[in-house]
């Protein structure tokens, strides 16, 4: 009834089409210096991609200390900024330290107020 033959099954088909082409010889001295030359294509690229990658490596580490000089130029300026901002001396630094962090508990709302009964309790 049913016919078990694995030539029959697709699957069984495409794994004979791949064996077959797997054993195929490259066809004359044609296939072997391509099979050469693609190989050392890929390696060349191997080579110049971990060049390349060194050499933005080391242009990074040159980077740094120019980066790190300018970002310490700039918080100076931030500091001075700030310094000339705070104005007076330490006691005037002192009184706005509390004035900031002390008044904070007792914050008080401006405004106008009204106590009104509320209507639904009665």
């Amino acid at each position: 009834m049913f016919d078990n033959d694995p030539r029959r099954n697709a699957a069984w088909q495409a794994a004979q089409q791949w064996r077959a082409r797997a054993h195929q010889t490259p066809r004359g001295p044609l296939g072997g210096l391509k099979l050469i030359v693609t190989w050392l294509l890929f390696g060349l690229l191997l080579i110049v991609g971990t060049v390349l990658g060194l050499f933005f490596l080391l242009l990074g580490w040159a980077m740094l200390p120019i980066v790190r000089y300018r970002m310490k130029k700039r918080l100076e300026q931030i500091r001075a900024e700030q310094a000339k901002d705070a104005g007076g001396g330490y006691h005037y630094r002192e009184a706005r330290y509390q004035e900031r962090h002390y008044s904070s508990e007792h914050e008080l709302l401006e405004g106008d107020y009204e106590v009104r009964d509320d209507e639904r309790k009665g």
